[in-house]
């Protein structure tokens, strides 16, 4: 039986963006949300395109190719990535995940409406079950002396709607990269494609009076932050989400994908050194059987 590596990569790119949403709390309080995901794209950006034009990548590439990828990059990075970092800042990387996570069913539906995706009733137990796990992994209340990363900042009901315009930008933007990534594109020349068009459009935006303040300063520590969250989540993950696509449909790539709440667990205790909740527990187990229904489809 052969290994499911488009399913691997879609659980390697939860894996890194678990480990970004862990270590960007800190640096999105610091700059912003706008401004963080703004240095982060032009970072990956500059990595992406010396790595396509080394291994000269980009040779037949066509404008319909490019249009597609930019819009979905747009939708994508710009507004997803930038919700969901304001997200993370105002309720904490594990709330912000319980509600990223129904990018999923979003992405199943939007798939199933739009692209014609029809999946067998084991592929939607799969994502129910699954969805529901995350749900429970992290909706859990902390503890009365909980880390800094468990606490609201500001109104919880714009955070949630932050969270949740992100869930709806990644995918809607994966669902209009699909199709472009099924006909075998390179994964980094569509990553290049996408982060450097989000990341041109937010550098024009910065240049408005309707751009968020920048921060008046810039510290050395949440610079590094960032570009650490830029190679582990840009570049590495969303490479690995855009070959998943490749291999796989829509709404269970986008399931794998959204487990990174689960894995963000164990990141979590090791972090703050506070143990998760029974609940949370019991939420990784049911995402675990969710993710086993899925691939035994």
């Amino acid at each position: 039986m052969a290994l499911p590596l488009h399913e691997l990569a879609a659980l390697g790119t939860a894996t890194c963006w678990a480990t970004t949403g862990l270590i960007s709390a800190d640096a999105v309080r610091a700059l912003g949300a706008f401004h963080f995901n703004l240095i982060r794209q032009v970072f990956v950006s500059a990595i992406l395109a010396v790595i396509v034009l080394t291994f000269g990548l980009w040779a037949g590439m066509d404008a319909g190719t490019i249009g597609v990828l930019a819009v979905s990059g747009i939708i994508g990075i710009l507004v997803g990535d930038t919700f969901n970092f304001a997200a993370v800042g105002r309720l904490g990387p594990r709330r912000a995940g319980a509600i990223f996570a129904l990018n999923a069913p979003m992405a199943a539906l939007m798939g199933w409406a739009l692209l014609g995706e029809a999946l067998p009733l084991q592929a939607w137990l799969g994502i129910g079950v699954t969805v529901a796990g995350v749900a429970l992994a992290i909706l859990g209340r902390p503890r009365a002396n909980a880390h800094r990363f468990e606490m609201v900042q500001g109104t919880l009901f714009v955070g949630i709607g932050f969270a949740l315009a992100a869930g709806f930008g990644q995918a809607a933007g994966s669902l209009i990269a699909r199709p472009v990534m099924t006909a075998g594109l390179d994964p980094y020349v569509a990553s290049l494609i996408r982060v450097g068009a989000s990341g041109l459009t937010m550098g024009v935006l910065a240049a408005t009076p309707f751009a968020p303040a920048s921060p008046k300063t810039y510290s050395r520590a949440a610079l590094i932050l960032t570009a650490a969250t830029a190679i582990i989540g840009l570049l590495i993950g969303m490479t690995l989400f855009l070959y998943a696509l490749q291999g796989s449909k829509t709404g269970i790539i986008a399931t794998l994908s959204a487990t990174s709440p689960v894995i963000i667990l164990p990141l979590l205790w090791l972090r703050t050194g506070q143990r998760p909740s029974g609940l949370s527990f019991a939420g990784a187990a049911l995402a675990v059987a969710g993710l086993a229904l899925i691939f035994t489809r």
